[in-house]
């Protein structure tokens, strides 16, 4: 066989296969490694090989090639299933005759600076090899006592063997030892405090419990050493911690669970709950004397076997903590088992609500590279790593939201060190467990009541369940539907405030379950309505992103699904969890590959492409939940502290307000406090027509800059606003015959769709003089005459003017040498009032105007001479 590495520019040569005793371990970097061996059959035959495969971060394929490298028919089973925690699984596939070129390839993905979990691989079997040229000698740590033999066994313990035995040498038992399939025995080492642990014992009829002390098995250490250590005496008495809430003492020395309609906090006696209330029905483990009947605890190491016989965490008194071991890089498990998850009887379980929650509050001291994991079965199918911690971590707490009433298997795995060592240096290395609570658990105790609702026909302290969307009204414990728009919380039914509203822009559904938005979305703007319809883009959106190269040049990619709508509160976009061609498959959510679906608004998985030709799949890592949780619809850029900045994506083209929609994950994460959160930027781009195209930030190419808010714009014709009668203008042509036609035309740019239609074209009569010239003529003319009369009016008073003035220079000449009489404005005896006649009648306009034509024929004037016949001396 032969183990390399196909990433040479980047890649150690450490980066291989590494024989592991009776087992082969593949590299833990990000590096591509294939393990090849080549065979030539006679015949056709199988091969058949036994594996543990547990960490979705690292893939592993197993394919086939001829001797030209052309791959083989064997597509279908090139993917190797994953294997659940301490499990092996097997797989064999079908060989043909002649040249056969086997191939074991596995491709890390860091996921930060955590190093993945190998995998495994042992008892490789080939039928149908027509012969071997020679026979090996058993490696050292085994032995054959026949010749010709298929295989080698391994020593068992405290023996060895050297290169091509036949039987193993027993070490001396006093002073060495060794482990399985060993080489050579070890001197024993003096005792150390980390070669015991202690235990709590059952509680007596007195309540007391005893701390015993013992040491770790196998025992390798030597007591009789002078710097050894001897175990503590065992035997000291404490005080029992009391029941946890939901069970009670009856004066024996365990704990029992209360009866069902009884509640207790632990410390009193079960009580029945009172009229109108209901028990609360769950688990809260917070003092630790005996490890509870639905947990249990275990140790795994695959080369390790004295780990099987040990327990993996032991309890103390107020936590649960990691135990001793067999080494350091032994995996010590924690099983909490939960037939299934149901709400209360007052609040009906509605398709995708929540049903439950399990919490627990822990605590890391790691001096190394301690990992804790924690791990989620259904149905007993696979088991999936849901989140996990490195290092020293202070004391927090973890929730898990559950979705689907299933039997679930809760795992906490801890591990000191992932380095291959069998020795005890990190011993002091522990992860507490404070407390676990799980609630509305089927098989679960009560540690007190909760309200819920009356009905008539009620006897005793039954509860009659309320129907869907309602809450329980607090003065009469009646049943109340919820307001429009809002969805009742799952955790409380009590009181009107149970009621959440919905975002903007969303509504609930008829159960009041969840809230969603219908696709439809309206804005004011300037005293102008805008109205979307999103409804074309309410299939799943897809985005490949990428590729990227982790640090050692592996390519990978990003890849997003997206339910801008979802149907109704359902969540449409699926990811596929472990490896699969998610290209192909055909999965819904429900069906029995539950546990690897990802339901959700937005999902991701990482994709690494395949290097072998012929193979037309590609691997999908476990998927990420980014936002199962609608939040609302909007045209600002901030809700619910979620804020997408205005430097995160380009300048929109046009003055058409981009639509956000926001969306939460409920899950949270230690990086992730208060869960993921998501943003879609709807923008309006006529020339993306159809689905439109989907982006990320160019700062942030992976859609997140922190892991945790997730932003993407998505650019479409079918993210404009509806047309409506501002968004055309009318075109009319000139008059010809007497007809005039008017023409409607989208306003340009056009930034709308559907909505109203353009109005068709029309014709109406025209005249040849426009009404207006018409009015023009009209005033010019009315002006003209009013001109003509004001300019007589005034001509003839001038005239009056001159006559008067022409007698007063006549009078004054009239008598020579006598002063003038003083000027006068008044009318002279005999002199006619011409004034009145003229308009003292306040005759019209037409009137004067014929008054003083008459008057000007009448009178005539004769010419005099102002000349003065005074003396020039006067």
């Amino acid at each position: 066989m032969l183990g390399h590495c196909i990433n040479p520019a980047w890649c150690f040569h450490s980066s291989s296969w590494t024989p592991r005793g009776n087992y082969i371990e593949s590299n833990r970097d990000d590096c591509t490694v294939s393990l090849i061996y080549a065979v030539h059959l006679k015949k056709s035959g199988y091969i058949f090989f036994e594996y543990q495969y547990v960490d979705n971060n690292i893939f592993f394929e197993f394919f086939i090639q001829n001797d030209q490298c052309q791959e083989m028919d064997s597509s279908t089973d090139k993917w190797v299933k994953l294997t659940d925690s301490g499990q092996w699984g097997s797989h064999s596939v079908k060989l043909k005759s002649g040249t056969n070129i086997l191939y074991w390839r596995t491709t890390g993905i860091l996921m930060g600076s955590k190093a993945v979990k190998p995998v495994l691989v042992k008892n490789i079997t080939i039928e149908g090899v027509a012969y071997t040229s020679e026979c090996f000698p058993c490696k050292p740590g085994t032995f054959s006592n026949k010749p010709g033999s298929f295989s080698c066994q391994v020593c068992p313990r405290n023996t060895y063997s050297e290169k091509g035995a036949t039987e193993c040498v027993r070490c001396d038992e006093d002073s060495q030892f060794s482990e399985e399939g060993s080489s050579k025995c070890m001197e024993r080492p003096p005792c150390t405090t980390k070669d015991y642990f202690q235990i709590h014992t059952a509680c007596d009829a007195e309540g007391k419990t005893q701390i015993m002390y013992k040491w770790i098995e196998p025992k390798i250490c030597r007591e009789d050493l002078t710097d050894a250590i001897r175990l503590p005496p065992s035997g000291e008495k404490k005080d029992c911690p009391p029941c946890n809430p939901g069970f009670y003492n009856n004066g024996s020395s365990s704990c029992h669970p209360c009866p069902l309609g009884t509640y207790s906090d632990g410390t009193k006696e079960c009580r029945p709950c009172p009229a109108g209330t209901e028990p609360a029905l769950g688990f809260e483990y917070k003092w630790w004397n005996v490890l509870p009947s639905n947990m249990k605890t275990s140790c795994f190491n695959v080369g390790n076997s004295k780990c099987d016989r040990m327990n993996g965490w032991e309890v103390a008194g107020d936590h649960i903590q990691s135990g001793a071991g067999g080494s350091d890089n032994d995996y010590l498990i924690l099983n909490l088992h939960v037939p299934g998850f149901k709400p209360p009887t007052s609040l009906t379980g509605a398709t995708g609500s929540e049903l439950g929650r399990i919490a627990f509050v822990f605590e890391m001291l790691c001096s190394a590279d301690c990992v804790l994991y924690f791990m989620v079965d259904i149905n007993r199918k696979s088991t999936n790593v849901v989140e996990s911690w490195g290092g020293t971590k202070e004391k927090q707490a973890y929730t898990h939201l559950i979705f689907k009433n299933a039997t679930f298997t809760f795992t906490w795995a801890f591990q000191r060190t992932n380095q291959g060592q069998d020795n005890r240096r990190f011993i002091k290395d522990v992860v507490k467990i404070y407390s676990i609570t799980a609630t509305n658990a089927v098989d679960g105790v009560a540690s007190s009541c909760r309200a819920c609702a009356l009905g008539s026909e009620q006897s005793g302290s039954s509860c009659v369940p309320c129907p869907p969307g309602h809450y329980i009204e607090k003065e009469a414990n009646q049943c109340q539907e919820c307001p429009p728009d809002t969805r009742l919380s799952t955790h409380q039914v009590y009181g009107k405030e149970a009621c959440i509203p919905c975002g903007p822009g969303s509504k609930s559904s008829q159960d009041h379950s969840v809230c969603y938005s219908d696709c439809f979305f309206s804005h004011e703007r300037e005293n102008q309505s805008l109205h979307y319809d999103f409804s074309n883009l309410s299939s799943v959106g897809s985005l490949m992103n990428g590729p990227s190269f982790t640090s050692k040049g592996t390519k990978y990619f990003h890849f997003f699904n997206i339910s801008l709508c979802g149907h109704e509160g359902k969540k449409m976009a699926l990811c596929t969890n472990n490896i699969s061609d998610f290209t192909v498959k055909e999965t819904v959510v429900g069906s029995d590959d539950y546990a690897n679906l990802v339901g959700a608004f937005v999902c991701q998985s990482t994709i690494i492409p395949s290097e072998s030709k012929g193979f037309r799949a590609a691997l999908s890592s476990q998927s990420i939940i980014l936002a199962d949780t609608f939040l609302g619809v909007t045209v600002e850029t901030t809700l619910q502290n979620i804020t997408i900045k205005e430097d995160m994506f380009p300048v929109p083209p046009s003055q058409v307000p981009d639509v956000h929609f926001f969306y939460k994950s409920s899950t949270t994460t230690p990086s992730c406090t208060d869960g993921r959160s998501t943003a879609v930027k709807m923008r309006c781009n006529p020339t993306k027509a159809g689905a439109g195209v989907i982006s990320v930030p160019s700062k942030c190419p992976a859609g997140t800059c922190d892991g945790c808010a997730f932003y993407f714009l998505w650019e479409s014709a079918e993210a404009c606003p509806l047309c409506v009668e501002h968004d055309f203008h009318a075109i009319e042509s000139a008059c010809k015959r007497g007809l005039q036609e008017t023409l409607y035309v989208w306003n340009e740019p056009k930034w709308c769709i559907k909505g109203i239609s353009l109005p068709e074209k029309k014709l109406s009569a025209c005249e040849t003089i426009d009404f207006w010239l018409k009015v023009g003529a009209g005033v010019g003319a009315f002006t003209a005459v009013l001109l003509v009369a004001l300019t007589c009016y005034f001509w003839k008073k001038n005239q009056k003017l001159e006559y008067k003035y022409s007698k007063l220079v006549m009078t004054t000449n009239s008598k020579e040498g006598e002063l003038p009489a003083a000027d006068s404005c008044a009318i002279m005896e005999g002199e006619d009032n011409e004034e009145e006649v003229v308009y003292s009648n306040k005759q019209s306009l037409l009137g004067k105007l014929k008054s003083f034509a008459t008057k000007e024929k009448e009178e005539h004037f004769e010419s005099v001479q102002l000349k003065s016949s005074r003396s020039p001396n006067i």
